[in-house]
């Protein structure tokens, strides 16, 4: 028999309301970040070079158990951002949330780096992949070119193609045309 539910306790914050870590735990949820990456990483090049049913269940496990532990550092102590373990980590963070299998948290979280990119907190471009990322999820055009359908190598269709490398420059991301050259072959 087990007692009642025992709310999780909110993490401390900083007069702006950011959330605050001991420098210990900010350096293990970084490690663990990054560490998820990579096994991401070395299952999804071992289901290229071996494409078989169980690779590919390896890769689809790996994201849903890497998923589940950002939903839960992200309950804990919101989204974990440049600011609180460092920039390698968050990216690492970003990167398990472009391959999480839930639309909901994404969108959820995009609105909670969109805060935290807006304050200084966060890389500007974390926000332009994941606002880039829901907006092609939902069938909606991108604002910032940076999603490129794999079977054609073009951009996803863009919102306001006119002003797209001024949106793009004030987020800091190259030209679409510089973009595009680095992903041909010999670019």
């Amino acid at each position: 028999m087990t007692g009642p539910a025992v709310p999780a306790r909110p993490a401390p914050h900083d007069r702006d309301g950011g959330p605050v870590l001991v420098p210990a735990l900010a350096s293990a949820l970084a490690r663990e970040l990054v560490r998820r990456v990579e096994e991401d990483r070395r299952a999804t090049v071992q289901a290229h070079r071996t494409p078989t049913p169980a690779a590919r269940h390896r890769v689809e496990r790996c994201r849903r158990d890497n998923a589940e532990a950002l939903k839960a550092i992200v309950r804990r102590h919101a989204w974990p951002t440049a600011e609180l373990i460092g920039t390698p980590a968050s990216t690492a963070a970003l990167m398990i949330l472009l391959h999480a299998p839930d639309l909901d948290f994404q969108l959820a979280c995009r609105d909670l780096i969109a805060r935290a990119a807006a304050d200084g907190r966060c890389p500007a471009p974390h926000h332009a992949y994941i606002a880039d990322h829901c907006a092609v999820e939902l069938g909606e055009p991108q604002f910032y070119g940076t999603r490129v359908d794999p079977a054609t190598m073009c951009p996803y269709p863009v919102r306001r193609p006119a002003t797209l490398d001024e949106r793009r420059r004030d987020v800091g991301l190259a030209p679409l045309d510089v973009q595009m050259r680095s992903l041909r072959p010999g670019g």
